[in-house]
């Protein structure tokens, strides 16, 4: 077809192009809107922003799955036993712990509340899990445990923002944006940044995998478990193939012949943009295509083909991480236990949400030992902060349930690097405060980058007249996790 013939296509098509821009944008594949932003570095590559880049020394890991367990689990009720908080319980805690601090709900001096839930020690090691968790319990030799996280912010969105950004405050790139632009992604047709969502509870806002300054080019694309997996990828009932490819070709060589005369690095990525949502269209639903897969994965998983589950969103994760995507961020919800009602206790409400998670995350650490993709691929589980070990009773309520807690919670990792069947890390007798190695959010962001060949203060990004990075100006590697 000549240029004429592509031309025409493309006039008549205006209602295509007005969806197919906003479209685009939305899924972060759209050309970038701010050439202000660009580092040096960035613009050389501006053809392919997303390819494969060297990290700064030999990385353990060259993919991440990220499963963030939104509302944030209580750590006293799986993975950090205290004998001493059974003994005491009902008993008001000590002055000595509280005096001078703020929570989100607690007033006054609230009581002890034990874990409802029985423990023991799993593995060669001794790892700690109670008996909602029995699936990751197995795994236990698999995992390092850290008790002795501790975060700067106590309320949902601050607290997520911080841990997935590290700031509290949005408008900074996500860890998944900043590893993107520091190595690239291997795969070819789809981001290298994919979001998956379940579960539900507090809203997920779109800054929890944004690119903040970045080039927008680094921000997640979220994919969906029903409809259409990308928003606006899909062809419009009324654009066949052959039509869109004509499109497409009209405007790269409109977008060619301006590059030609400005000279312009932000044409050539639009250009590769505007590819690798043409790619999607074949690439995306042969992955969605979950069904596919034989039926003991699905019996492994516990899959629930055609609905949205944080099972169906682990087996993705595999699969997108066995296409080369480079950051899979899995969000299910529903973890905010403050025990003011059902849906919100700890004893009715916590056992289903585990169930939820238990088997299919146990499950996805399995499936990727057995295919031997562990060892290149960290996983993460955990949430935003911990739970208090004082019953909330928020106004006289009888359900159990425990307020936010900065100040000590707990988390697991999996493969690429980390020291397996480890637990670093102690609380104290209460469970209250981190007092052992302890490991900051800065911490846990600079080990992640260190595991993936990157040194998180030479990971940075000049905006507005000053290299910012991930840790911002703290973080220290925990060279204890790493094998």
């Amino acid at each position: 077809m000549d240029l004429e013939r592509r031309l025409k296509v493309a006039m008549n098509r205006r209602q295509f192009f007005g969806k197919s821009a906003a479209g685009i944008g939305k899924i972060a594949l759209a050309g970038l809107a701010n050439q202000s932003l660009w580092s040096g570095a960035f613009a050389s590559q501006s053809s392919n922003p997303m390819v494969v880049k060297p990290p700064h020394f030999a990385p353990k890991a060259k993919n991440i799955i990220y499963l963030f367990m939104s509302g944030a689990p209580t750590h006293l009720d799986l993975m950090d036993y205290k004998p001493e908080l059974e003994k005491r319980d009902g008993q008001p805690i000590p002055e000595d712990f509280i005096k001078g601090q703020r929570f989100a709900f607690v007033t006054g001096q609230p009581k002890l509340l034990a874990s409802p839930y029985k423990f023991a020690k799993y593995g060669q090691n001794g790892q700690e899990f109670s008996e909602l968790l029995p699936k990751m319990a197995g795994i236990a030799d698999d995992l390092t445990i850290v008790k002795s996280m501790h975060t700067d912010a106590f309320n949902h969105d601050p607290a997520v923002t911080f841990i997935q950004t590290g700031s509290p405050l949005p408008g900074r790139p996500t860890i998944g944006s900043w590893l993107t632009y520091g190595l690239g992604s291997e795969a070819t047709d789809l981001p290298g940044f994919v979001v998956l969502i379940s579960g539900y509870g507090q809203p997920l806002g779109s800054h929890y995998w944004g690119s903040g300054f970045l080039p927008t080019v680094y921000q997640g694309v979220q994919f969906r478990s029903q409809g259409d997996p990308v928003l606006f990828v899909s062809n419009p009932d009324w654009i066949d193939a052959e039509t869109r490819r004509a499109t497409l070709d009209a405007i790269q060589d409109l977008n060619e012949a301006q590059l030609d005369e400005v000279g312009d690095p932000e044409i050539s990525t639009r250009i590769a943009s505007y590819e690798m949502a043409y790619k999607m269209q074949t690439s995306v639903p042969e992955l969605m295509d979950i069904e596919s897969e034989p039926e003991k994965i699905h019996e492994d998983y516990a899959t629930q083909p055609g609905e949205i589950s944080f099972a169906n969103n682990c087996l993705l994760a595999r699969r997108l991480v066995e296409r080369g995507v480079r950051f899979v961020q899995l969000f299910h919800r529903g973890w905010d236990h403050h025990g003011i009602g059902e849906s919100t206790s700890i004893t009715h409400h916590l056992p289903q949400i585990c169930k939820e998670v238990d088997q299919p995350a146990a499950a996805l650490v399995k499936d990727l030992k057995e295919r031997g993709m562990l060892d290149e691929t960290l996983v993460i589980w955990g949430g935003e902060f911990g739970r208090t070990p004082m019953n909330e009773a928020r106004g006289g309520t009888t359900w159990l349930g425990r307020d936010h807690h900065p100040r000590a919670f707990s988390l697991w990792m999996a493969g690429g690097g980390i020291k397996p069947g480890f637990t670093l890390g102690a609380t104290d007798e209460l469970g209250y405060n981190a007092i052992e190695d302890r490991v900051h959010v800065h911490d846990l962001q600079a080990t992640v980058l260190h595991l993936m060949g990157l040194d998180h203060t030479q990971l940075t990004y000049r905006f507005q007249g000053r290299d910012f990075r991930l840790t911002d100006v703290a973080g220290e590697v925990i060279h204890k996790l790493i094998a």
